[in-house]
């Protein structure tokens, strides 16, 4: 446990761990764009099949 701390007192230290920060901020928002994109859409996609079914 004593190791992980020091591994994270270096990346706060250093410029590099600003940036890997700032790289999974990047990465998590996009994650939950996909995922509200991929529910609309499969939302979507549900009803319409839904809807072709009655006509049927």
């Amino acid at each position: 446990m004593s190791k992980f701390i020091a591994a994270a007192r270096r990346l706060v230290v250093r410029e590099e761990g600003a940036t890997m920060v700032e790289y999974g901020l990047m990465v998590a928002l996009i994650a939950v764009v996909c995922v509200v994109a991929v529910t609309l859409v499969g939302t979507n996609l549900s009803r319409l099949f839904t809807t072709i079914a009655g006509s049927i």
